[in-house]
């Protein structure tokens, strides 16, 4: 591979699925604190309430990237554990704790990227109506300022929110992800309005706080469609963008309103709910990012259905699947950067990129994981080719750095280049990993 010098290579991980400590520290409850406590949500009645007990470990993963090589690592602030109560008083333990973190990665000649709402939302603000609360974008606004005044003295890199088609149409609509809800389509249109509106607060609050220059951007989870064929390219371009039927993760949804400052024409129509907002609200939203991230894990291979639209190509019975039965695509990582760059101009990252596959140590105690090395040489080759065609894209996290709490599947699923033993917290590298620093050095030396 032959990327460029200054490309950032890291790993991504987000609080609630590595910090542990649930219940200490002043830190308040999320509402993923709260599904895990009603024990039907998550695989087996898993919770992260110890997880992988990074809150105590710390310093000792982040001996394990500089190790490994990283040059940024990606993690996100728990809200209820740097603000309790959402609003309000600021908690001395949590401020101490991510301070202690960003010092010990910028001691590691580790770049820090904070990803400012990681669906740690608070639960005191979820029994106020949470996203729903015409009130919701200043909270974030405000919890923002808060993590600007307090680390953009050392942090670049910002990240306002992840995912929001997870934490608003997982969350809300599909009852798939904490709280676990089915909003009916007015009102889960209602919160995605608020949560663009608390991005646009949120990046305004950021910028007027830092205390340098900083970058601020947002991620999105994408639903990359690819050509079947040749003469099937125009047709893929085109309907990545299109909004077709109540589909949150459609690619246009979040990033058109906040990039371009418009929703989809067929808004209303596609979700069949009597939506409406007020214009002005759009100047609130659009806050010209500089940069998107874009979490890509697979896509789907379309082809014309000779109506004018397409239909899904049926996979061959040689696709190969992940354990979270995910296709292995890696020209995704080709075409969603193609299309996000071609449509916004803006650069991009991949802040996530990983598969979960079934794994547990050898007898000589090591993790072999062969499928996730070649998942990682082919999908990386992938986003070489892109790069190679003038895509600008500056960076690469896998996900994750650690095997964690996979939210709903719980422990059931390990992504991590490092394998975390949850009885005993022991850490232990795998073949993956050493092949990733190795990608990362060769990388960094042109």
């Amino acid at each position: 591979m032959s990327f460029s010098k200054d490309f950032v290579w890291g790993a991504a991980t987000a609080a609630y699925q590595i910090e542990g400590a649930a219940y200490e520290g002043g830190k308040g409850k999320s509402v993923w604190d709260t599904a895990c406590e009603n024990k039907h949500f998550v695989f087996d009645q898993h919770t992260a309430k110890v997880g992988c007990d990074h809150y105590h470990r710390f310093r000792e993963d982040v001996g394990i990237m500089q190790k490994m090589g990283l040059k940024a690592y990606r993690f996100s602030i728990n809200w209820p554990r740097l603000i309790p109560e959402g609003r309000g008083a600021l908690n001395p333990d949590g401020i101490r704790f991510y301070s202690e973190l960003i010092d010990a990665l910028l001691k590691a000649g580790i770049e820090p990227y904070v990803t400012v709402f990681h669906w740690e939302y608070p639960y005191e603000l979820f029994l106020r109506g949470g996203w729903l609360n015409p009130d919701s974008p200043k909270w974030f606004a405000d919890y923002a300022e808060q993590v600007a005044k307090l680390f953009s003295d050392r942090v670049k890199h910002f990240i306002t929110v992840n995912e929001p088609q997870c934490f608003i149409g997982c969350g809300l609509y599909q009852a798939s992800h904490a709280p676990f809800l089915t909003y009916p389509p007015e009102e889960a249109l209602i919160a995605w309005h608020n949560a663009l509106k608390a991005n646009g607060l949120a990046t305004r609050a950021i910028r007027a706080n830092a205390k340098g220059d900083v970058k601020v951007g947002l991620t999105v989870a994408t639903d990359v469609l690819m050509p079947a064929t040749e003469a099937d390219r125009e047709l893929a371009a085109r309907e990545n963008f299109i909004l077709r039927g109540d589909n949150f993760f459609n690619n246009a949804l979040f990033t058109d309103p906040a990039v371009l400052g418009r929703y989809p024409e067929n808004l209303a129509e596609a979700f069949n709910a009597n939506f409406t907002y007020d214009p002005a609200d759009l100047d609130v939203i659009r806050c010209d990012p500089d940069f998107i991230g874009l979490n890509i894990y697979h896509g789907r291979y379309i082809t014309s259905d000779g109506k004018g639209g397409y239909r899904d190509a049926i996979p061959g019975m040689e696709t190969h699947y992940t354990d979270m039965r995910w296709p292995v695509t890696p020209e995704s990582l080709y075409y969603g950067t193609k299309a996000f760059y071609e449509r916004y101009h803006l650069p991009l990252y991949i802040t996530e990129n990983g598969v979960a596959i079934s794994e547990w140590k050898s007898q000589d105690g090591c993790i072999h994981d062969a499928s996730r090395i070649e998942f990682l040489r082919q999908y990386l080759a992938q986003l070489e080719r892109s790069v190679d065609e003038g895509t600008d894209v500056r960076g690469y996290f896998y996900w994750s750095l650690f095997d964690n709490f996979e939210w709903k599947e719980g422990f059931s699923k390990r992504f991590g280049l490092v394998y975390v033993d949850y009885t005993t917290q022991e850490r232990t590298c795998k073949d993956s990993a050493a092949y990733y620093a190795d990608v990362i050095r060769k990388n960094s030396i042109r």
